[in-house]
């Protein structure tokens, strides 16, 4: 592993972390279960094929 051979000042640990960024979910319409709904585009295939179950959404 490694290790580093000095001590790394705060303002470039700071800069260091914030280069790394999340990236949203590509999401995808599918008709699944007789209805519409939005999902992640991996698990699309499996709701299409009846092997993934959507949850129940809560109407707001």
């Amino acid at each position: 592993m490694a290790v580093p051979k000095r001590k790394m000042s705060r303002a470039n640990t700071r800069t260091r972390r914030s280069t790394w960024k999340a990236k949203l979910t590509d999401l995808q319409s599918v008709r699944a279960g007789g209805r519409d709904v939005v999902m992640p585009r991996r698990l699309a295939k499996a709701a299409k094929l009846g092997l993934f179950e959507p949850a129940n959404e809560i109407d707001a």
